[in-house]
């Protein structure tokens, strides 16, 4: 069974959602993100994507409280991402209960250090952010499209040593119209080995299963069980 992964995104350390990664969108869903990751905690969830939306925007670590509240009120391996900039960000990330952390704007911009992390922390805990939009990366929150191919850009730190990557199409981000299943198949025959979680577009139990079936190892949904699209009931039934 593919591996289900909520997401809670945090602003103001609350937890939010954006559409299409546009900050103006901001929908609040709960003040409260420890007590959201425990009602995931209860579904038999066990593991977390958090990312620190400040954080992204400003380009250093900002949420980090929370990040500790959360990981202080639930077991799930956390995989955190969000203005990881330097080697400092990345001590606070794992100090404040990160397991696993994610760098996408600094394997774009900073290549030499996030290969540095990699190769000092391994691929198990260090994950590549890859975040398109019209199959080109997208950085900053999502803020700045670059030149960069997606699928070459895997494929260059997968040679590198990266195994684990979380690919989000931003134009399906937050838009609860089902996930890029196409774009992922392709990542997918194109980079044998790589485990790649899909993330954005999620709407229903049904795009979770069609991901599955289509050999998706993973996927990040969010929106869709704010939204109530995805009851805690169906996660709970989905990990039985």
């Amino acid at each position: 069974m593919i591996e289900l992964i909520p997401a809670i995104d945090i602003i103001d350390g609350k937890c939010v959602r954006l559409t299409q990664g546009d900050y103006a969108s901001r929908t609040v869903y709960s003040e409260d993100p420890p007590e959201m990751a425990k009602s995931f905690e209860g579904c038999g969830i066990r593991r977390l994507h958090v990312v620190d939306l400040d954080g992204a925007r400003e380009g250093r670590i900002v949420n980090f409280r929370t990040l500790e509240r959360i990981a202080a009120a639930t077991p799930l391996v956390i995989d955190f991402g969000g203005g990881l900039k330097s080697g400092k960000d990345l001590e606070i990330a794992f100090n404040s209960g990160a397991q696993m952390v994610t760098g996408g704007s600094i394997a774009v911009k900073s290549p030499e250090l996030f290969q540095e992390w990699l190769n000092r922390f391994g691929n198990e805990r260090i994950l590549l952010g890859a975040d398109a939009k019209d199959g080109k990366i997208a950085v900053g929150g999502w803020q700045e499209t670059t030149a960069r191919e997606l699928i070459p850009f895997i494929k260059d730190y997968q040679a590198k040593g990266v195994t684990k990557v979380i690919c989000t199409d931003i134009r399906r981000d937050g838009m609860l119209q089902g996930p890029s299943t196409a774009l992922y198949k392709e990542i997918s025959a194109a980079l044998p080995g790589i485990y790649l979680i899909a993330s954005g577009g999620v709407s229903s139990v049904k795009d979770i299963e069609a991901l599955d079936e289509a050999g998706l190892p993973a996927v990040i949904f969010g929106k869709a069980i704010y939204e109530g699209r995805i009851t805690l009931k169906e996660l709970e039934k989905l990990n039985s």
